[in-house]
């Protein structure tokens, strides 16, 4: 377990010390929103270019904590080249994995490098932080401008 635990804690760190898709591409703003967490100040603007239903390009700007800015990056990594029903299913996976009940969501796994965040749950005053990128993609492909982890 601590192996897993080190592993998972590595590509946090990874993803905060080097974000992928950060800072924004200026051509990429087709569908944005503004997402902000209240309780710690951290605060991102994700930008997705969507072509024929399918994500071809996305980016993020902001700060926050080491938490949000790896789970903004390990999202954009994620559902860059993935439909927007891919992204919001996996939305809702990322969403239901980190605030659900242990026993609601068991079987139910996050795969490739977003399994990382499923450490975050250990420290429930950190799952906004590590939801709140999710949140705002969500926001963005539905149309809306802002987001909350509320």
């Amino acid at each position: 377990m601590d192996d897993l635990r080190q592993l998972y804690e590595e590509v946090i760190l990874d993803h905060n010390r080097s974000p992928r898709n950060y800072p924004l591409r200026p051509a990429c703003t087709n569908h944005s929103a503004h997402g902000f967490n209240a309780l710690c100040g951290d605060e991102f603007r994700v930008h997705a270019c969507v072509e024929d239903g399918v994500i071809k390009d996305i980016g993020f700007e902001g700060g926050g904590c080491a938490i949000s800015t790896a789970s903004a990056s390990l999202m954009t990594e994620a559902v860059k080249g993935k439909t927007v029903a891919e992204a919001e299913a996996l939305f809702r996976d990322v969403h239901e994995v980190l605030t659900e009940e242990a026993s609601r969501v068991e079987g139910k796994t996050l795969l490739g490098k977003l399994a990382a965040l499923v450490s975050v749950r250990e420290h429930p005053l950190r799952v906004k932080c590590a939801t709140l990128a999710w949140h705002t993609l969500h926001a963005a492909l539905s149309g809306k401008r802002t987001a909350s982890t509320e």
